[in-house]
């Protein structure tokens, strides 16, 4: 990595497996009241859909030591593309710089898997706070629709910098 993944409290952030010791914390992460509509009101939701069976795989974000936020990855093997979703930095935590950092954090981990041509997420039109995120990592609409939302992809040689 070209750069220590830093917010702008000063702490190291990082990912990390959700495991026997941390699972309740990511559970309970929840974005900020305004946020519900276009995330889950707890991250335990998407832990939920990891641990079911399917393609979802969670992991946590912290701050140093202290869980902040889930991100989770699926790989879609019919067209090779890998698919970000379940964005979640607690309220308290919002606005350091921590869901930035784990996006970055993210990408890097996901461009450098096997088969890896383009990552995936989308997000609702009327979430600018994550519009201008995804943006600024270099994130480009494709033209397609999941539900209500924006399908953005970055493709896997596009590696954003800090």
């Amino acid at each position: 990595m070209d750069h220590e993944p830093i917010d702008l409290a000063g702490r190291r952030i990082t990912l990390g497996d959700v495991g026997d010791e941390n699972w309740r914390a990511v559970a309970d992460v929840a974005p900020r009241d305004e946020q519900r509509v276009f995330v889950a009101a707890l991250a335990a939701r998407y832990l939920l859909l990891s641990m079911r069976g399917g393609p979802w795989n969670s992991l946590a974000v912290s701050a140093d030591d202290t869980v902040v936020g889930h991100v989770m990855w699926a790989y879609d093997e019919e067209d090779g593309t890998h698919w970000i979703g379940g964005v979640v930095v607690d309220a308290e935590e919002q606005g350091k710089g921590v869901g930035r950092q784990a996006m970055l954090l993210l990408i890097r981990l996901l461009s450098v898997r096997p088969n890896c041509r383009e990552i995936r997420l989308s997000y609702h039109a009327a979430n600018t706070g994550a519009a201008k995120l995804y943006t600024a990592l270099g994130f480009e609409p494709t033209g397609d629709f999941e539900d209500d939302e924006i399908v953005v992809a970055l493709p896997a040689g596009r590696v954003p910098v800090a």
